[in-house]
């Protein structure tokens, strides 16, 4: 009895291991995965990458980078690299806790009125289709007006309950495909719960696609977050990304030629944004037949 219980549960880990090995064999996903690390490892061990803090304007101004700031100094006199390696926690945490809530949220919203049917899908569906004619950065701007002066946590939040439409419109046609099959019907007649084959029968076939809308939802997080930090929408005090950049655009680093201010965080977006994105195209080709006969 032992060894048949054992033989299910080796097959479906050795399933995932060989999942995760075409993953990585894709050189866009190591590429994506190696620099999505190298910011989540920056930021988690940012204290031990500098000395200084972040928020100290003990330095000369607009100094360029040197052996003391390698990154050079702000016009308010802050050591850039500081900044910079703490501006990856809040940006990070904020794109990724922005990336679940929209996900979640999408789960809920595609997914279980699609499996009820009926009137709660008819009003659900047309929330969701409401939400995604309404244009997303203008209505972050006026929430973000509203809520100014506010933390990462509540920006975050407010970004996923704003970026969550799209995604609920794909799961819920996945689901629809879904609903219909032979399989779902036997659950159905044995008895199951709704929770069970939703969550067991019905999302594990899609769970390419969950995967690759929290990945883009990720990437969206973090460039909203950027800019509503770098429109003064959000908690200017804060260090992040955006917020230095919206500093620097303060401080007119750019007609000073302080180029170590506005570079290191805005290339340091697009890296990210391009590591979300490459991990997305590696599991687009996972989970597409004839994107991987064509590759």
């Amino acid at each position: 009895m032992i060894t048949r219980l054992r033989q299910p549960l080796m097959s479906r880990s050795m399933a995932r291991m060989s999942v995760a090995r075409q993953f990585f064999r894709d050189p866009k996903a190591r590429a994506g995965a190696s620099i999505l690390f190298c910011f989540v490892m920056m930021a988690i061990f940012a204290p031990l990458l500098t000395s200084y803090n972040p928020q100290s304007t003990a330095f000369i101004p607009l100094q360029a980078p040197s052996a003391h700031h390698w990154l050079g100094t702000t016009g308010n006199g802050q050591d850039v690299l500081a900044q910079f390696v703490f501006g990856a926690r809040a940006s990070l945490s904020v794109g990724i806790l922005a990336g679940m809530t929209a996900t979640l949220i999408a789960i809920f919203m595609g997914m279980l009125p699609a499996y009820r049917g009926g009137l709660f899908d008819l009003v659900v569906s047309t929330f969701t289709n409401i939400m995604l004619v309404v244009p997303g950065l203008p209505l972050l701007l006026v929430i973000g007006a509203y809520i100014h002066q506010t933390g990462s946590f509540v920006i975050a939040v407010v970004i996923g309950l704003t970026g969550w439409a799209w995604q609920a419109r794909v799961l819920r046609s996945q689901t629809l495909s879904l609903v219909s099959r032979d399989y779902i019907v036997a659950a159905r007649l044995g008895g199951a719960s709704d929770a069970h084959i939703i969550f067991r029968e019905i999302l594990p076939n899609m769970l390419s696609l969950v995967v690759a809308g929290l990945m883009y939802s990720c990437l969206y997080g973090i460039l909203a977050e950027a800019s509503l930090e770098f429109l003064g929408l959000g908690n200017i005090n804060a260090v992040s990304w955006g917020t230095m950049l919206y500093w620097a655009t303060q401080g007119a680093a750019l007609l000073n030629g302080a180029w170590w201010w506005f570079v290191p965080p805005g290339l340091a977006v697009a890296l990210v944004g391009t590591g979300f994105a490459l991990l997305n195209f590696a599991v687009d080709r996972l989970a597409n037949p004839r994107l991987r006969e064509n590759n």
